[in-house]
């Protein structure tokens, strides 16, 4: 019996305007494995994750691009998130706790992702292996916090966690061979971690955590979806 040949594959990667993401997309476009799509705040179309219909124009958007391809989305990895900005700043005690700038890391970190999960999972094909990972951070850990501070951006992170457990859940159900993962990226040296890298904080160019990243996506099996992982491959705790 002729076998059908796959599909060529699409890698999407959302929150392009990054360090990690821009990063990531530079990544992608040189090794030549994936064609390569990229959406974010300033792309054509922009998302914005305090405007659910710019997401799901977007989704609509990368299904009609690879419906013009004749293409699958095999890989899908949001580097969006939000640590400290004119919206506030990481707090290093509960007195510091502010509900505007819970609200925005919240949005940011966790209500955005869980859309991208309700409008573009569904475009990952049903056969196949696909993987989606969401860059979120070891801090995001309950298990491995041992300084606390940092409320927002931990809590935020550590929900992000939960949401990809469960739609690693969901997803398997639709095909055995799909993979979500959260990702520990390390500390990466972007705006995001500019102001802390002085205290002595150790960061890592954004080439060298996309390369990373990406290399160990394409080694992850099913049975790993749905974890923490770090950059190296690791399990870390919830």
């Amino acid at each position: 019996m002729t076998q059908i040949p796959p599909l060529p594959s699409l890698a999407l990667v959302i929150g392009a305007g990054g360090g990690l993401g821009a990063a990531l997309v530079q990544q992608l476009s040189a090794d030549g494995e994936h064609g390569v799509l990229s959406l974010g705040r300033n792309t054509q179309p922009a998302i914005d994750y305090s405007d659910e219909a710019s997401l799901k124009r977007a989704a609509e958007w990368v299904a009609e691009q690879c419906a013009a391809q004749q293409a699958d989305l095999r890989l899908l990895v949001v580097a969006s998130g939000f640590l400290h900005g004119d919206q506030g700043q990481p707090e290093r005690s509960w007195s510091h706790l502010d509900a505007a700038y819970l609200t925005h890391v919240f949005r940011i970190n966790t209500i955005g992702p869980a859309l991208v999960m309700k409008h573009f999972l569904p475009l990952l094909p049903k056969q196949g292996r696909c993987v989606a990972g969401f860059v979120s951070a070891k801090v995001g850990s309950i298990g491995d916090n041992a300084l606390g501070g940092w409320y927002g951006y931990r809590a935020s992170k550590a929900a992000l966690n939960q949401l990809v457990k469960t739609a690693s859940i969901e997803l398997a159900r639709r095909n055995s061979q799909a993979i979500c993962v959260a990702l520990h990226p390390g500390t990466v040296d972007t705006a995001l971690s500019q102001p802390f890298a002085k205290t002595g904080l150790k960061v890592r160019p954004a080439a060298e955590a996309a390369n990373d990243l990406l290399g160990m996506l394409a080694g992850l099996k099913p049975e790993q979806s749905g974890a923490l992982l770090d950059y190296q491959g690791q399990t870390l705790p919830w």
